[in-house]
């Protein structure tokens, strides 16, 4: 596939979830996966080396979609190494490539079932009468406040509009289509309302070996809140956003991840930051789909991840 081919493809797999409706909504990082499947497909490589240097094409072509990169790198990064580990025990190329492609296909229902897994463990947390603040918008939230919801928990939401894109305000009408109270507010007045709630709940765009995550702006300070007020931090994120990054602090989060490629070019002085880093001191577990960890487990699960 052509560079354009695949970022038509990768673009359209996101712009139908988006059109199907937010229950089927397809995450970047997802998209990107299904993405490297189809070119594992069309792929017509004669040798290994050659179809993963076809994989690694199509990967750095979504990374300048001027979309988030953070899922994009890390999902495609496990979906590379989950595919070619069984690439030198076959007679041939072709039973080789076979292999892999149901491999991949494996790989991607794991992570459609992923989110499910998070709602049933994240929604036990959820209790008649709590209140919850959230922070932009997480698919794997907006299904675990569903889950909690159908269970008839009986809860109410405060969701930042989370600037400069709004997609707190998206977040806000999904809770209420799904008939779960729930208020809009400002990112400043997070701290205003953080002592009248009972927990925080985000997503994550990437998670660090540390246990720290990478998520929209706004997520580290509204952690620093919570901490200082004692209200416990969850992470709701699929493993496949575990990243083999160890960040120390904002600075040395890659520009990539805090841009998108349209800016890089600029003086990133005067842009606006996508992304921030949350360290894991701040956080109180991850929701994943390979159980709860707390944040020092990150580490431990990444290497069973690559082994």
């Amino acid at each position: 596939m052509e560079k354009n081919e695949i970022c038509s493809y990768f673009n359209k797999t996101i712009r139908i979830g988006y059109e199907i409706g937010y229950e089927k909504d397809i995450s970047d990082g997802m998209a990107a996966i299904s993405t490297l499947l189809k070119v594992l497909e069309k792929s017509k490589s004669e040798t290994v080396q050659e179809l993963q240097y076809c994989l690694q094409y199509a990967v750095d072509a979504m990374r300048l979609t001027n979309r988030p990169v953070t899922a994009i790198a890390s999902g495609s990064e496990l979906f590379l190494r989950f595919i070619t580990l069984t690439s030198l025990d076959t007679p041939s190329f072709a039973e080789c490539k076979k292999i892999m492609l149901q491999r991949g296909k494996i790989f991607y229902e794991k992570l459609i079932a992923a989110r499910g897994k998070i709602a049933k463990l994240a929604s036990n947390f959820i209790t008649d009468g709590s209140k919850i603040l959230t922070h932009s918008r997480s698919r794997v939230v907006l299904q675990t406040m569903k889950e909690a919801a159908s269970n008839n928990k009986l809860f109410e939401v405060y969701v930042t509009e989370s600037s400069p894109d709004s997609s707190g305000t998206k977040m806000c009408q999904n809770l209420k289509d799904l008939g779960i109270r729930c208020t809009l507010i400002l990112d400043s007045s997070m701290g205003y309302i953080m002592e009248q709630v009972d927990m925080v709940m985000v997503g994550a765009e990437g998670v660090a070996e540390s246990g720290g995550i990478i998520n929209k702006v706004g997520t580290y300070t509204m952690a620093i809140c919570a901490k200082e007020m004692k209200k416990p931090l969850y992470v709701l994120t699929e493993s496949f956003k575990f990243s083999r990054i160890y960040p120390l602090n904002q600075v040395d989060l890659p520009d990539e991840f805090k841009y998108t490629s349209s800016t890089l070019g600029k003086d990133l002085r005067k842009e606006h930051p996508l992304v921030d880093y949350t360290p894991p001191q701040y956080i109180s577990l991850l929701f994943t789909d390979l159980g709860i960890l707390t944040p020092s487990a990150v580490s431990d699960e990444l290497i069973k991840l690559y082994l």
